[in-house]
């Protein structure tokens, strides 16, 4: 696991790249905790940089 912070738009776009490999993964695995760790730091730089 190789998580690092979503800074630019570049990042966002690797870290769904990796989300999307990774979307299936048994719960209690190290990839099962790294989707949830991407789907945060997605989520907080959405809030930040794209507001709704």
């Amino acid at each position: 696991m190789d998580i690092k912070p979503i800074r630019s738009d570049d990042d966002l776009t690797n870290a769904f790249i990796r989300l999307e490999n990774i979307f299936q993964a048994d719960e209690g695995t190290p990839e099962a905790e790294e989707m949830e760790i991407l789907v945060n730091l997605i989520e907080a730089y959405e809030d930040k940089y794209y507001p709704i």
